[in-house]
C-alpha cells in the first residue's frame, strides 16, 4: 500500500523522534523529484499541493498527477492540501482523492478557527482523510498566502491545548519563529515555546517555512516535537538555478526535456538531503507495518 493518510506517517514519526518531509509539488518534474528522492532514500513522504500549484495547474491535473505518482511509488506517500483557505476547497480536495488536508484558519479569531476546523474534521475523518490545522500566524509569503511581520504571532501553548482538545485535529502547525519564503537573516526558533506546546498537546506538530532554517535548528525542532517539516523554497531555488545553468550552457536548445531534466535532478538531490536531515531515510518499512 503506497497511498496513505498523513496521520499514519506522523504518529509513527512522533513516537520515533523523527519527521516526515512534506514537499510542495509545483509541476510534473518536481513531483517526479519528490518520488525519486523518497524511493532512493526508502522513506515515507508527503506530496503537498499549495494554493499556487492548484491555481496554476488546476485541481484536476494536480490530483491526477500526485495520486498516480503516489499509487505507483515503492514507498508510502500521502497527498496533502497545503494551506486550504476554505471549507469548500477542502471538500473539493477530499472528493478529488487527497488523503490529507490542511485548513488554515489562523487568520481568524480563536473561536472561529476552532469552529471551522471542527467542521472540516467532521467531513474528512469519516472518509479516512487526515486534517492539519494552524494556530498562530507564520510570517512571509507562499503563493497566495501572505502575512506581514506585524501580523504574525507565535502560537500560545495553552490555546494550542484547547484548540487540539476541541477540534480533534490529527496534526497542528505551530508558529515558533519560521517564515514562508526566503530568510533575510538567520531564523531564531523559540524552542522553549515549542517544547511547552509539545507537553500540552497529544498530536504531531508541524513546522512550516522550513526552507533556509539551519540543519542544527531543524534537528532541535524535531527533538522538541516536530513530526512534519514543510519544504518548498529550497526546492524551487535548486530547480530554477539548475534550469538557468542548463539554458546558459545550451542557449540554442529547444527541447524542454533537455533543460528540465537537470533541474529535476537538482531538486531530487535537495529533497534527498532533507529526508536524511529529518531522520526519515530508511523508515518506509516501519510505515508499511503500521498501515498494512
Amino acid at each position: 500500500m503506497s497511498l496513505v493518510d498523513a496521520a499514519s506517517l506522523l504518529r509513527r514519526a512522533a513516537r520515533g523522534g523523527w519527521a516526515v518531509g512534506a514537499f510542495n509539488c509545483n509541476n510534473m518534474e518536481i513531483l517526479q523529484a519528490i518520488i525519486r528522492a523518497a524511493e532512493a532514500e526508502n522513506a515515507p513522504v508527503i506530496v503537498q499541493a499549495s494554493q499556487g500549484a492548484i491555481k496554476y495547474a488546476g485541481l484536476g491535473y494536480i490530483a491526477a498527477m500526485a495520486l498516480h505518482a503516489a499509487r505507483a511509488a515503492r514507498v508510502p506517500v500521502a497527498v496533502h492540501l497545503d494551506h486550504g483557505t476554505s471549507f469548500e476547497q477542502v471538500v473539493r480536495c477530499v472528493r478529488a482523492g487527497f488523503t490529507s488536508v490542511m485548513i488554515d484558519g489562523s487568520h481568524l479569531p480563536l473561536e472561529e478557527n476552532i469552529a471551522l476546523t471542527q467542521r472540516v474534521v467532521e467531513v474528512a475523518r469519516p472518509v479516512g482523510v487526515s486534517v492539519e490545522a494552524e494556530l498562530g500566524r507564520i510570517g512571509g509569503a507562499e503563493d497566495d498566502i501572505r502575512v506581514r511581520q506585524r501580523e504574525a504571532f507565535f502560537t500560545d501553548p495553552e490555546e494550542a491545548a484547547r484548540f487540539v482538545g476541541e477540534t480533534k485535529v490529527d496534526s497542528l502547525a505551530v508558529a515558533v519563529g519560521t517564515v514562508h519564503g526566503r530568510y533575510r537573516g538567520v531564523p531564531r526558533l523559540d524552542f522553549e515555546r515549542l517544547r511547552r506546546i509539545r507537553s500540552l498537546v497529544d498530536v504531531p506538530l508541524v513546522l512550516h517555512g522550513s526552507s533556509g532554517v539551519p540543519a542544527d535548528a531543524i534537528r532541535e525542532a524535531i527533538a522538541s516535537g516536530i513530526a512534519k517539516v514543510n519544504i518548498d523554497t529550497d526546492i524551487r531555488q535548486a530547480f530554477v538555478t539548475a534550469l538557468r545553468r542548463a539554458l546558459a550552457e545550451a542557449p540554442d536548445e529547444i527541447d524542454p526535456r533537455k533543460v528540465l531534466g537537470p533541474a529535476r535532478d537538482a531538486a531530487t538531490d535537495v529533497i534527498r538531503e532533507k529526508i536524511r536531515l529529518f531522520g526519515s531515510s530508511g523508515r518506509a518499512q516501519e510505515i508499511r507495518e503500521v498501515v498494512s
